[in-house]
């Protein structure tokens, strides 16, 4: 099961969260209907390599990653998109694409957007395209204390 390892790592640090199990779903709009999540509450993780290493950033669903905002506050100019290919064996437990946003767990940088802040609970997939976790805002940044800075765009 994916999800028991961030269980495990929830419990031992008193998180109350909640598991919501959904028809299989790929994409953040299928996720939301599916699940019937708010988009206001709904997060992803996009995978980058910043000089050579993995990294993730985490965002509303419904914005883009900036790659020039993310440069600026990583200090790096080689950010790039990750190919699957290059992180999928990073997460052995969890579907590609389906991994949630705790790099602490795997040894990884989180970078996420400011907009993040005015949020109570965020809901993000939990290592399966079945399944979500909702937690508070507040719990995911004090476990995961993630590099926060302005790294999302409407367009």
């Amino acid at each position: 099961m994916p999800i028991r390892r961030l269980r495990e790592f929830l419990d031992s640090h008193h998180v109350k969260y909640f598991v919501i199990s959904h028809s299989p779903a790929y994409t953040a709009q299928d996720i939301a209907a599916a699940a019937h999540v708010s988009g206001k509450e709904l997060v992803k993780t996009v995978m980058v390599s910043i000089d050579g290493n993995m990294a993730m950033a985490l965002l509303h669903a419904s914005r883009h990653l900036d790659f020039d905002r993310l440069r600026e506050l990583c200090g790096s100019r080689d950010v790039t998109l990750a190919e699957e290919t290059a992180f999928s064996g990073l997460f052995p437990e969890c579907e590609i694409g389906a991994m949630p946003p705790f790099g602490n767990l795997y040894g990884l940088t989180v970078y996420a957007d400011e907009e993040l802040d005015e949020s109570r609970d965020i809901v993000f997939n939990a290592g399966t395209h079945r399944e979500l976790l909702r937690l508070s805002w507040f719990d995911y940044k004090r476990l995961v204390k993630p590099v926060m800075g302005r790294i999302a765009s409407i367009r």
